[in-house]
């Protein structure tokens, strides 16, 4: 397998086969994570340590869950209550960290560029869980294995994503993924919340659910980050779902064969109505917290084998 980076920090800098290599392995932990003996010894005696500046309990559980299958030893460290609130720096906390020697750094952090910063001050392998309004890899990734996984390909499919374009880490990673890989991108959701400059990342943007719907094969919902919101965004919860809300009737526009996809947690009733998200027809929402484990494995996997290469070398 070809993966010659040092981190994870984001998908800017992969190429296409780095995606489909990830994915590839990612495939056969999910395999794995289907079997009695959910385990395997690839990170047998390296260190991971979880590190969320922001509170996330499906990914870190997500994080932790890999590691441990993987067989590390897994530390979560809890950052709302650390000497970083006593005004300790991004840097002495990395310099803390690089005293301890772990081998895998599992970061997620509120400020864009936060773990960029802290890869550079740390000799292990780091992996960004979402940092600010930048990046967030392991969810777009694990986004691709699901729509690869349901429609058999990852290429030359129509996906509208929908709602908190401006504020979502989720959207851009997955913009960058999905470009990368040939399809054909459309954004759909209010002009107040789409980025400025949109229309640089080679997309489709559309302000009305039902033309922007029209036949596309995949239809990903966001959630609508409150709190990153400092204004009025939306009139109300009431009038977004109205608009903005995928129901039976917007759904309709889709392909018939389109699949639901939303990365969580979500506002029922605000985003999506729940009778689509629990429908085992078209929704892939619980696919997605599943091959997030095992796109988690792969690429710690893959990262811990370039680090023993080069500790080898």
């Amino acid at each position: 397998m070809s993966f010659s980076h040092r981190h994870l920090l984001g998908i800017e800098h992969l190429a296409p086969t780095d995606i489909v290599t990830i994915l590839d392995l990612a495939d056969t932990y999910a395999e794995l994570n289907r079997r009695p003996n959910k385990h395997s010894d690839a990170l047998a005696g390296l260190t991971q340590i979880n590190m969320f500046f922001e509170n996330s309990t499906r990914t870190q559980a997500s994080f932790e869950l890999a590691g441990k299958r993987l067989g590390a030893d897994v530390m979560n460290m809890s950052m709302q209550t650390s000497s970083v609130k006593k005004g300790e720096t991004l840097i002495d906390t990395a310099m803390t960290l690089n005293a301890m020697h772990p081998d895998l750094l599992v970061v997620r952090h509120p400020s864009s560029g936060a773990v960029d910063l802290l890869a550079q001050k740390v000799n292990c392998a780091v992996l960004n869980a979402g940092d600010g309004k930048h990046e967030h890899p392991t969810q777009a990734l694990l986004d691709a294995l699901t729509i690869r996984r349901a429609k058999g390909r990852l290429h030359r499919l129509n996906v509208a994503i929908c709602g908190d374009i401006a504020h979502s880490r989720v959207a851009r990673s997955n913009i960058l993924l999905l470009g990368k890989m040939e399809n054909r991108i459309r954004l759909i959701g209010p002009p107040t919340l789409m980025p400025s400059g949109i229309g640089e990342f080679g997309v489709e943007v559309y302000e009305d659910m039902n033309e922007g719907l029209k036949d596309v094969d995949v239809v990903m919902m966001l959630r609508l980050q409150k709190e990153r919101m400092d204004g009025g965004f939306i009139p109300s919860e009431r009038e977004y779902y109205h608009r903005y809300g995928l129901d039976a009737e917007k759904l309709a526009k889709a392909a018939p064969d389109a699949i639901v996809m939303h990365p969580g947690p979500m506002n029922r009733g605000v985003e999506i109505d729940g009778t689509i998200a629990d429908d085992i027809n078209r929704s892939v929402i619980q696919d997605q917290v599943e091959m997030g484990v095992a796109v988690r494995m792969a690429a710690m996997d893959l990262l811990a084998r370039n680090l023993r290469e080069r500790s080898a070398a």
